[in-house]
Order: C-alpha cells, then sequence, then structure tokens
C-alpha cells in the first residue's frame, strides 16, 4: 500500500510540474492509497507566494476502476492532512488562536460538527489556570475550542481528543534560539492534527462519538509572562511549578485535559502534541512516539500505522519516570521532572492527570512539524507534514467498526 501511494504521488507530481490540469490515477489495485499519494503529493503551502507564480493542483481522477468509494475515501483523508499541513505551516502572524478558532468553524461546521469557542471570561470562571498561566505572556487572547462530533447513540461514551495549540512558541521567558525559531509555528501541529481528524470523522460519518478539547495561546516573553519557578493549582487540586517555561506544551494541556474528563466522561483519552527534543532526537521523522497505559491502544495503533504507512513507535511509562516529575517536596508535579529523557517525563506528567481512563499520548515532535531528513516522497522537504493525521482517522476507525480488519 505505501509503495502505491509513493509511485502515485511522484507519478502526479511530475505531471503537475509539466502544467498538466487533469490527471488520472491508476488504481494499481489500491484506490484508496493511489488517491493518497497522489493528492498529498501535489499539494503545496503557497498561500503567500504572488498567484502568477503559483503551481496549478491538477484535477485527480480514477482510471479505470470501478471503486470510485474506496478512492473517495482517500481523498477525504489526504485532504484532512492536507488542511494540518496548511494550519501549520501558516506564519504565526496569519494563524493566531483567533484565526485557528475561525478556521476550525470553517472547516467543521458543514460538515455536522460542533464548535463551541471559548473566551477568556469563560475560561477564568472555569478555573482553566494552568492554560491561563502561559497565555497571559502574550496580547493575543487565548481561546479554548470545544468540538464535538455525534456518530451514535448519545448515550455512548466518546472518544477525547486533545489537541496543543501553541500558534507560536518562543520558550517564553526561557527564550530560545533565534536559529530556526519560525518552525514553532508548527507547535500547534498537534491541535491541527486534532481538527483535521474531526473534519475526516464527520465526512466519513464514522459511527462514533468524539470529543475534542483544543487549547490554542501564543507562549512569549512579557512583563506578564511566567516566570521560572512559579507555580499553579490544577482542576483536581495538585499544584504544578512551571520550572522551565519553554516545556509550556504540558502546562497548556493539563487543566483543559482535566475539564474534558470531567465534561465528557470520555472512554478513552488520546493527547497529540508536540513536546520533547529528546523523541525527535530518537525517531526523527520516521514513526511518531506514543505512549499509553493500555497494551490494547497501543496494538490498535500499531496496527492503524502500518496499514496508512506513517507509523508509531511505542516509549516505556514506567514508574521510574513518575518518580522524577512528582517527588518534590514544595509541590506535586514539576513541568520539566528531572533527568534528560524529556519525552518520557512529559508522557508521565501527563498520565498523571488520567489516572482513571484508557489514554494514549502522540508526541509528534518528530513527525508533525518541519520534515528534514528522509522525507516520505509524496510530502515535501522542508515544510510541515500534517502527521499522523491519517494514522489516528485509522485508529477512529479500527475503534468504531472493530469487526472489520483491513483499511477503510
Amino acid at each position: 500500500m505505501e509503495n502505491v501511494r509513493v509511485a502515485a504521488g511522484i507519478g502526479a507530481r511530475r505531471l503537475q510540474a509539466l502544467d498538466m490540469t487533469e490527471v488520472h490515477i491508476d488504481s494499481m489495485e489500491y484506490p484508496e492509497q493511489a488517491a493518497e499519494g497522489a493528492s498529498l503529493g501535489i499539494w503545496r503551502y503557497q498561500e503567500y507566494r504572488n498567484k502568477k507564480d503559483r503551481e496549478g493542483l491538477p484535477k485527480l481522477e480514477l482510471y479505470d476502476s470501478p471503486d470510485v468509494d474506496a478512492w473517495t475515501r482517500g481523498l477525504f483523508k489526504s485532504e484532512a492532512q492536507n488542511l494540518a499541513r496548511r494550519l501549520s505551516d501558516t506564519p504565526a502572524n496569519q494563524m493566531t488562536p483567533t484565526t485557528f478558532a475561525q478556521s476550525a468553524v470553517d472547516a467543521l461546521c458543514p460538515c455536522g460538527a460542533s464548535v463551541e469557542i471559548r473566551t477568556m471570561d469563560w475560561l477564568e470562571q472555569q478555573q482553566i489556570n494552568s492554560f491561563l498561566m502561559i497565555a497571559k505572556g502574550s496580547c493575543e487572547p487565548p481561546v479554548m475550542l470545544e468540538i464535538q462530533y455525534c456518530g451514535t447513540s448519545p448515550d455512548d461514551k466518546p472518544i477525547m481528543l486533545l489537541g496543543k495549540g501553541i500558534t507560536f512558541n518562543s520558550g517564553g521567558i526561557n527564550l530560545r534560539h533565534p536559529n530556526g525559531m519560525d518552525e514553532y509555528r508548527g507547535s500547534m501541529a498537534g491541535a491541527a492534527v486534532v481538527l483535521a481528524t474531526m473534519r475526516a470523522a464527520a465526512a466519513l460519518s464514522l459511527p462514533i462519538n468524539i470529543s475534542a478539547i483544543i487549547p490554542l495561546c501564543e507562549n512569549m516573553p512579557s512583563g506578564m509572562s511566567v516566570k521560572p519557578g512559579d507555580i499553579v493549582t490544577l482542576l483536581n487540586r495538585k499544584t504544578m511549578a512551571v520550572r522551565d517555561v519553554d516545556k509550556a506544551g504540558v502546562v497548556v494541556m493539563a487543566d483543559p485535559m482535566l475539564y474534558g474528563q470531567s465534561q465528557y466522561k470520555p472512554r478513552l483519552v488520546i493527547d497529540v502534541a508536540t513536546l520533547s527534543y529528546g523523541v525527535q532526537k530518537t525517531l526523527g521523522g520516521g514513526a511518531t512516539a506514543i505512549f499509553s497505559n493500555s497494551h490494547y491502544i497501543w496494538k490498535q495503533f500499531q496496527k492503524a500505522g502500518s496499514l496508512t504507512g506513517d507509523r508509531m513507535w511505542r516509549f516505556p511509562l514506567w514508574r521510574f519516570y513518575k518518580k522524577l516529575v512528582t517527588e518534590h517536596v514544595s509541590f506535586d508535579i514539576s513541568n520539566n521532572g528531572s533527568g534528560p529523557a524529556s519525552g518520557c517525563l512529559a508522557a508521565a506528567i501527563l498520565n498523571e492527570l488520567v489516572p482513571c481512563v484508557d489514554w494514549a499520548h502522540l508526541d509528534i515532535r518528530g513527525v508533525g512539524m518541519l520534515s528534514r531528513f528522509g522525507v516520505i516522497p509524496y510530502l515535501r522537504k522542508d515544510r510541515m507534514t500534517g502527521r499522523p493525521t491519517r494514522t489516528l482517522i485509522q485508529f477512529l476507525y479500527q475503534m468504531a467498526c472493530p469487526d472489520k480488519q483491513k483499511t477503510m
């Protein structure tokens, strides 16, 4: 299936370079995968190029195959990933929290999903303090999105998705090196993947209930910024010390994750975030790191990744790491822990916030931001990837239709 994606993507891109306005793709016995490869291959981010210099996007058609349904499913999934690519690659001044919220309304409401936009007053009333603690460093107002898709009985417990939405992460007072700082417009890649997944689930009419929480803010240095060592009390009454403002992701996600669990009583929580440099160093762009307290959930993600070609690799969630983030005299949890295993420490912090439910944490730092090494042939080098949108969609399909043992 991956070979079909690569062949279709490269072929469509070569014909696109010849200014073809219409390209007919052979199914190669896998029309869904052919559609994915071709659609992902021809797409490129060129919103801010002069119109006369933009590369044309040819119309894609299925050649000589009756399986139009599979072809259409492939287009839906690839278009969802392209949406995530566009959101992640947009410059931070053009993709503020408010702009992202409007993009969510535009993308989801026509598909039948509901979107609630929570603003500052509401966030303060609900005491979503860990999120507000980071957001107050920027003059851009924070926003939290609540998205719901109901594909089955309203009484069925939903799967809850949480996407980290820091639309620009400067590191706050712990300022990052200016070299390559523009890449951190992609610190909201987790939010983009969740939004794109919700759109695809609604477009494909998956028979499952999904709720999504997307906290959106900037992490900027100013006189209002959180200071290293500041402490916040979370909704579960535990205290968190923000010892490294650069590691703001877990702080932004903490109270929204607790709020979502109390509000929706989900059967499964999945968070998607660009969190740790350690994961990026370990896996590069080869796979998404997954941490989970459920072996069954891990096996489902492993299967989904093998079908989509966008793989997952499981990392340890040992008590060893939990001790490094919780054993302190002055507070309950630190936002950075002790030691170099940054990915495992971040996962241990988030695991503290989901004590009684199946949970998976997808760290997409290596795959969801700029692609540099070993680039997948149907994606673009040095651009945001939108990964692992298709794997998350496939996983939701498997959870919705457990009796069907193949791709959609």
